[in-house]
């Protein structure tokens, strides 16, 4: 009996930068990709109109960050929701550590599944909560991820804290980028991180690429510093 078609099928003209990005792991990026227009679609996580285009607007979109990832960094991916970019990151980057976080109890039950049903537990957890409350518990990132969560200037206020100092944030961003860097940039250094840099990934790949606002946290804030203990 032949095998049911896959909801969310590999378009052939992306098997090229899907063999590139997965390599051996593009059977287990393509048993996500139908979980997502299933049970994804199901739960709420995705539209119901993704399916057909899940592997552009989503997972290939995701993967090509991990161009400005280092090998064997810890990732935390801020509003995991579905596990976007960070289920997509940890199939394409087997080298990496990841961390889902979370606030919303459906999404994080989904996340959980995910992960276990696609046999990446052993490097990727979840953790519900939000970012600011648990920047204290989590040890702190090379790498902090967020894709669509919020605007620049609220996002970094929940990113910065996650990150060690010298580690980035990768805020996955569209076509206002640009404008949104302009408009916070001196409240991103206020917060102790650099200079909001825009960087476009999977060009050759994807059109178009992927536009990636990237911030280096560069110190902790006065503010937020402890005080020194006194002698």
């Amino acid at each position: 009996m032949p095998a049911p078609p896959s909801p969310a099928a590999l378009p052939f003209e992306l098997v090229t930068a899907a063999r590139e990005l997965f390599a051996d792991r593009l059977g287990v990026a393509q048993a996500y990709a139908d979980l997502l227009a299933t049970d994804g679609v199901l739960r709420g996580l995705i539209g119901p109109r993704e399916a057909p285009r899940m592997w552009e607007r989503h997972l290939l979109n995701c993967a090509v960050v991990a161009e400005l990832i280092p090998p064997a960094a810890f990732v935390t991916d801020v509003g995991s929701g579905a596990g976007l970019p960070g289920i997509v990151l940890s199939m394409a980057r087997p080298d990496l550590a990841v961390v889902l976080v979370e606030p919303l109890a459906r999404r994080t039950a989904f996340l959980t599944e995910a992960v276990q049903a696609l046999g990446l537990d052993a490097r990727v957890s979840v953790v519900r909560g939000r970012a600011e409350e648990v920047a204290s518990t989590l040890r702190p990132a090379d790498i902090v991820t967020a894709r669509a969560v919020a605007p620049l200037d609220r996002l970094i206020r929940w990113c910065l804290p996650l990150t060690a100092v010298g580690g980035r944030v990768l805020a996955l961003k569209g076509a206002s980028a640009a404008d949104e860097v302009d408009e916070h940039r001196s409240e991103v250094v206020r917060l102790g991180g650099s200079a909001p840099e825009v960087r476009l990934c999977g060009s050759g790949l994807l059109d178009p690429p992927t536009t990636v606002v990237e911030i280096v946290r560069e110190r902790t804030p006065a503010a937020t510093r402890r005080p020194p203990r006194r002698r």
